[in-house]
Order: C-alpha cells, then structure tokens, then sequence
C-alpha cells in the first residue's frame, strides 16, 4: 500500500513564505510540514510514499537526496569526501517516490499520472498541508468495511475547503468551497480502491475534487470516515504561525511519535 501526497500546487496564501520553497516544505519547528504528514503515516506503519511535485519540484527532490547530511550531524573528510555521521534520524524505513507531475497540473491530473508507482488495490492519499491526531488503522478498517471506491476523511473546519453532505456516512453530495458551511469539509487522509483511477485522466485540467469526486458522490461511491478529534491546515501565513506555536509550546497534536 502506497501513500500519495499531493505536494505540487503554489500555496500563495502563504506570501512569501512560498518565495524560495514549495509549500510542503514550509517549517513547523526545524522540520517542512511535509515531513510531519508523513511522520503521522509512518508511525503507524505506512512508510513507502508517492510524492506528487510541481512548483519548485527539485526543492522536496534534493531534501530527501540530502536527507542524511540535512538530518543528521557529520564531520566531512574534505580531501577524501568521507562522511562519518555522529547521529542518525528515525526515518530508515521510509521509501520515497518523487515524481514531477507537472508544473500546473491540477490534482486529478497528478494522480493519474504516479498510477504507474502504486502496487495494491488500495492506496492512500492525502494533502501536502494538513495534519491530524488520526488512527489511519481504523480509517482503513472502516473502508475495508462499506466496500465503496473512495472513502474521504470528515473534519469539522472553516468554509474556505469542500463540504461534504452524507447520510449514515455515505457522501451524497461534495461542493468545493461553498460559501457557507455548517457540517463536515474534506480533511484528506483518503483511502481509495485502484476503480478510482478510471474517473481521472493524465491531463494538466483534470481537478479531483471538481467533477470526479463529485461524480463518485452522485453514484454512491464515496463514504465519509468522521474524524472527531483535532486537525488543522496550513492554508495561510496565520496557520503557519499557529501549527509553529503549539509545536514551540509542546501542545502538537498531530505528534503522535516519539
């Protein structure tokens, strides 16, 4: 089972922020925000990742290329080049594809394009900016268990992400960004059967979430997982000031590792 990451949009929310780097790699305490979603997956066991890029793509390549020397300390022989590591990170078991899906490809497009990459019949996927204190197992028992292609993570947030309308958790209706909202907005942490990938095509404006999510809605495949506990996004400079402070103060809920 692999686990997607959509990681290759331009984030302009975040000012200047996004300037030099891709969103995903926007720090909370000396780490990206990429690093942390995917700390929350291999924590629990899901360590080989599929990493859609675009904008400032070699940025993300060259982190996980220099993962050693950016994680770890060393003292460099320069005249030989030898390396010798003082330390070492918790990250051994991570295998990670990085893949160019071009720069301004919308996300249905850029799934399409790692089908290649992906294994098992069901595969995970999930945004390059949001985290939550989420039990993947149980997500994925739960969508082992209704037998639909598409089962969406439902959290309680502000108006600015798709809502999503379900009854007895089966997704009737999605709307991206409606105005209003009184009930659950897509979170990400997807998981969805191999059959999903029919309703996508490799083209640069082939969105998922407008129109093939929508479609899967309408013919009854999609299933809302109801996340009760804590997630928040990095949609803005204000977010990032926030998710930086509760990890500042040790108050970070998404750290479920040790």
């Amino acid at each position: 089972m692999k686990v997607i990451i959509l990681a290759g949009g331009m984030g302009t929310r975040l000012g200047q922020q996004v300037e030099a780097i891709p969103k995903p790699m926007v720090p909370i305490g000396n780490k990206p925000i990429l690093w942390h979603i995917m700390k929350i997956y291999s924590h629990q066991g899901f360590n080989e990742f599929v990493i859609c890029l675009g904008v400032k793509a070699s940025v993300i390549k060259n982190y996980f290329y220099q993962y050693d020397i950016v994680n770890n300390d060393f003292t460099i022989d320069i005249s030989t080049g030898d390396i010798k590591y003082h330390n070492s990170h918790n990250e051994d078991d991570w295998k990670v594809t990085l893949v160019d899906t071009g720069l301004d490809t919308l996300k249905g497009g850029r799934i399409k394009r790692v089908e290649k990459y992906l294994d098992s019949d069901t595969n995970m996927l999930t945004y390059g900016d949001g985290l939550a204190d989420i039990d993947l197992h149980k997500l994925l028992e739960f969508h082992k268990s209704h037998g639909k292609i598409v089962t969406i993570t439902g959290v309680h947030g502000p108006s600015r992400f798709g809502e999503l309308t379900e009854e007895d958790g089966q997704v009737r209706s999605f709307t991206e960004k409606p105005r209003f909202t009184s009930g659950l907005i897509n979170g990400g942490f997807i998981v969805f059967n191999r059959e999903m990938l029919s309703y996508l095509t490799e083209d640069d404006d082939c969105d998922f979430e407008i129109g093939p999510l929508e479609q899967l809605a309408e013919n009854g495949q999609v299933m809302a997982y109801k996340h009760e506990g804590n997630w928040e996004c990095m949609d803005h400079e204000r977010d990032m000031i926030y998710l930086n402070q509760l990890w500042k103060d040790n108050k970070a809920f998404w750290k479920i590792w040790e």
